[in-house]
């Protein structure tokens, strides 16, 4: 495979960059380069934890700007790369741009699993889940206050890939996949981001009674079970914090019923963009996700959505 451009990957912590990034690399016989690791040994070397040098960081700009700088030399140097950083998606211009991300539990448990080391150790599953945002949330803050630019903002990447249930190697093969153009559509240059989502994790926007009269037959489910090639990209909604469908309800149902672990998607709109009649992507999810929605989505599909007592219980409150 010839390879054109280099590889960026950013995204949440526990989402699985580093083994994905590493073997990409070597699939494609790049050179990888991890800004992570070097965060790590800067807070080793300062006796601190990963969250401690975060937090340093706001307050000292040298801690940043020894990486920036060492970014850019190397954006500008015109190699072709690999890289794990959470900021090259900002240096690397013409790079294709990965974003990865998981369910915060799930990333909690995997970073858990992890060797303890002095600059990362967890004594439980909440502190991890706990500390893993503070670090998340320290970054993106830092980001913006210091370069103007968000992380969590979706249209900075090509590609947004949720690893929550999709293995490392099947993560590897989409992602080949887009680099290969042999995705099947061409979202990456169209109208990035392609998005590659659980859909165990999208909520529903309308009730779903009329979809119960289709379900005898099964041969979508059947076909989806095969190939995820076969399945036309959903219309997304993002919060900033939860995905839903706002087109397409038909294809997410037969992919949840037919275990699919990712599913192609087309971003509409997210946070303060506009959906439909004036809503923005926050204001068409609080209307349209109700409780009644929800529940017989999970019922009809044997499922429980993310963090759904939270939602059903901010929705219950604004209304």
């Amino acid at each position: 495979m010839t390879v054109r451009q280099s590889i960026v990957f950013n995204g949440d912590l526990g989402s699985g960059k580093s083994t994905v990034s590493i073997e990409i690399a070597k699939r494609l016989g790049l050179r990888r380069i991890s800004v992570g690791d070097l965060y790590r040994e800067m807070a080793q070397q300062r006796q601190m934890t990963a969250l401690q040098l975060n937090l340093h960081a706001e307050l000292d700009q040298a801690v940043d700007g020894y990486v920036d700088q060492l970014q850019e030399e190397i954006a500008a140097s015109g190699e072709q790369l690999v890289v794990d950083s959470r900021l090259a998606w900002h240096y690397f211009k013409d790079a294709i741009k990965v974003h990865m991300i998981t369910e915060p539990t799930e990333a909690a448990r995997r970073v858990l699993a992890r060797p303890a080391g002095p600059a990362e150790s967890y004594s439980s599953l909440e502190e991890a889940k706990q500390r893993l945002r503070e670090r998340s949330d320290s970054e993106r803050g830092r980001f913006i206050t210091r370069y103007g630019v968000d992380k969590a903002k979706l249209r900075n990447y090509d590609l947004v890939c949720d690893t929550t249930r999709a293995s490392a190697a099947e993560v590897i093969e989409h992602i080949l996949a887009v680099v290969d153009d042999t995705t099947g559509n061409d979202l990456v240059h169209t109208a990035p981001p392609m998005l590659l989502l659980d859909p165990a994790r999208i909520f529903p926007t309308e009730e779903i009674q009329a979809l119960r009269e289709d379900w005898n037959g099964d041969a979508l489910a059947t076909a989806l079970a095969a190939d995820v090639a076969h399945l036309e990209p959903l219309k997304i909604g993002y919060t900033g914090e939860h995905f839903y469908v706002v087109d397409g309800h038909d294809r997410l149902s037969a992919a949840v019923r037919a275990g699919l672990k990712v599913v192609p998607g087309v971003l509409v709109a997210e946070v303060d963009e506009e959906v439909v009649g004036g809503l923005s992507a926050v204001d068409y999810f609080h209307r349209q996700v109700t409780p009644a929605v929800v529940g017989d989505w999970e019922s009809a599909h044997g499922i429980v959505l993310p963090a759904r007592d939270e939602v059903l219980t901010a929705d219950a409150g604004a209304s």
